[in-house]
């Protein structure tokens, strides 16, 4: 399907919208029309002794027909206009929601600030060419045939003289087109480069200042600017350019309707007004040709933006339902009937898992390179079992399979016997409380961040939003803050400290009462006793739930059920804290190097 077609669907949802505007349109386009008749016969009749009262009558017609076309005019304007605004709103949606839908992998091969240069600058251009583009094109199209179908009807000689401009000024436009698309394809992507410095600066603008960056940062940034000052200056000088050179050949359509016309009407060929006439009709038709430039510029902005926007919006989620196969409308949908269950609670009354876990002979790798081999290893519905292991060793990937933040193979991955890749993604993701590495803050209040899993429950049951909190340490540091739980926490909770935003993922992922919680190294920036406060108060929450904790800390593995070592994406060891100890291996050897850690600390 071509680019110019994918976006009727949108435009059919404003069809009616569309017809009143171009009827408004077409009506401000004929009355228009008719002023230069009126004109013709009023300057006639000056050569016949007019009246004073004839004059008014004229004059008053005019009048009328400029506050009709006005109207119109400004109808056609506020019905197509606002119908591209919600062509817009529509589009921003779903490209928004096909970025939600999208792979983990995908935002790691594009940049945030690229992807937010679409969402704004590309999206506004793909509106003005459905909205203002869209309109001025029909509006000079009927407004060029009127004016050269009237122009005919004066003076089929002369007319064809004053056209002579016109197949120059055609491949002229197609030079000046061709260019100015090229151009600004070029334009959007330096802007996008520019979004993407500006966003990699200020998100990371603690390490720029730590490091003592700023200077090579603003030099970075300027260099960047520069660039993007350059092609626009480019596409200036094509713009520049293009009017001028429109109005050149308009101009010499002026003179020879005014040099051949004023001969004609010496001639008695043609009269006074009927030459008035014919270049009022002639001044009407440069409108069209100078838009035609406009128009042509707002097309080729907007089709090249469109076409960036497709390239992400073609992207196929690797990561979907494969049995409903849910579109974009669906989908939502699905979430927020999940997130009302989740709201009443009837997640709780009736859980979907038992919380029974299976990884069986796993497999997995990021391209060419593997990561895990052969993993296999079972844990009973409400146990917990610990993941250990050096850096690299796979931890991490082996439990964003189960959430299906990457895509296991089939058959590689169960829950209570089914399949992750069978289960629907809102099933499986509602029943997960997933605690990453990095914990992620949105800038809201602290009390929405923690009910961010469940829409609502902040308003609604703000006890349970306590709750939570008080399990992961953090109603104690809560007294503290000057609006309590009502605090602002900042871009990515940059007002907490790391232990503190650690906490509050935990406790985000506590309050929607899951059947498996995971926790990836999530009290590493916690101190000892704080985090032994933590595990205490989490096994209560535990005990009815499979839970899977990642640590570098043996002290925060040492009471689960089952510990699995892995090293080098295999699974070399598994067995509880005493048996690995007297097994002598990988997990004895990692004990051992911590207590002598820790000795030395106390000395």
């Amino acid at each position: 399907m071509t680019p110019v077609r994918r976006l009727f669907p949108y435009i059919r949802r404003y069809r009616r919208e569309y017809g009143l505007g171009f009827a408004s349109l077409v009506l401000c386009s004929t009355l228009f029309a008719v002023s230069p008749r009126v004109l013709q016969y009023a300057v006639d009749d000056l050569a016949t002794g007019v009246t004073r009262g004839k004059l008014a009558l004229y004059g008053g017609v005019l009048l009328v027909i400029a506050g009709l076309a006005g109207y119109f005019r400004y109808q056609m304007r506020r019905i197509i206009i606002s119908a591209s605004r919600g062509f817009e709103y529509d589009l921003r949606n779903d490209f928004f929601a096909h970025l939600e839908r999208l792979p983990l992998s995908f935002f790691h091969e594009n940049r945030t600030g690229d992807l937010m240069s679409r969402a704004t600058n590309d999206l506004s251009s793909v509106r003005m060419m459905v909205g203002p583009a869209v309109m001025y094109l029909a509006n000079t199209l009927i407004t060029a045939v009127v004016s050269l179908f009237l122009m005919f009807s004066l003076d089929v000689r002369l007319t064809l003289i004053v056209l002579l401009p016109l197949p120059i000024v055609s491949i002229t436009v197609r030079m000046f087109g061709t260019a100015i698309h090229k151009t600004f394809e070029e334009v959007q992507e330096k802007l996008s480069d520019m979004s993407a410095v500006v966003q990699e600066s200020l998100t990371g603008v603690r390490v720029v200042r730590a490091y003592r960056q700023e200077q090579p940062e603003i030099a970075r940034f300027r260099e960047s600017n520069l660039d993007y000052l350059r092609h626009n200056r480019r596409l200036s000088r094509l713009q520049g350019a293009f009017f001028p050179t429109m109005s050149l050949f308009l101009g010499i359509s002026a003179l020879l309707a005014l040099w051949l016309g004023s001969k004609d009407v010496m001639g008695g060929r043609i009269t006074v007004g009927e030459l008035v006439a014919f270049n009022a009709y002639l001044a009407q038709l440069a409108w069209p040709m100078i838009a035609f430039g406009w128009v042509t510029n707002l097309l080729e902005r907007g089709m090249a933006s469109w076409k960036r926007m497709l390239t992400v919006m073609d992207t196929e989620p690797s990561i979907r339902d494969e049995q409903q196969g849910l579109g974009i409308r669906d989908w939502g949908l699905e979430q927020s009937r999940v997130s009302r269950e989740r709201r009443a609670g009837l997640a709780s009354q009736d859980p979907p898992f038992a919380g029974a876990i299976e990884f069986r002979k796993l497999t997995f790798a990021y391209g060419n390179r593997e990561v895990l081999s052969d993993v296999s290893f079972t844990v009973n519905a409400g146990e917990t079992v610990a993941i250990v292991g050096a850096t690299g060793s796979g931890k991490t990937t082996l439990v964003n399979l189960l959430p299906r933040l990457q895509n296991p193979p089939r058959g590689t991955v169960f829950i209570d016997g089914r399949d992750v890749r069978e289960i629907p993604l809102g099933e499986l993701r509602s029943a997960i409380g997933f605690v990453p590495q990095e914990p992620f803050l949105f800038s809201d209040t602290l009390a929405d961040n923690v009910a961010f899993g469940v829409l609502g429950l902040n308003e609604e049951h703000p006890e349970r939003v306590e709750a939570a909190a008080a399990v992961a340490q953090l109603d104690n540091d809560v007294r503290d803050f000057p609006r309590g739980y009502a605090t602002i926490v900042g871009e990515r909770g940059i007002t907490l400290s790391g232990g503190q935003k650690q906490r509050a993922a935990i406790a985000r992922a506590v309050v929607i009462d899951p059947r498996i919680l995971i926790l990836d190294d999530a009290l590493s920036a916690v101190d000892t006793y704080t985090e032994e406060e933590i595990l205490s108060r989490l096994r209560g929450v535990m005990k009815a739930r499979t839970s899977i904790i990642i640590s570098h800390r043996i002290s925060t593995v040492r009471d689960a059920d089952q510990i699995v070592v892995l090293r080098e994406g295999r699974l070399v060891e598994k067995g509880r804290h005493e048996e690995l100890i007297r097994l002598g291996g990988v997990y004895a050897e990692l004990y051992k190097k911590q207590l002598l850690e820790e000795e030395l600390a106390a000395s």
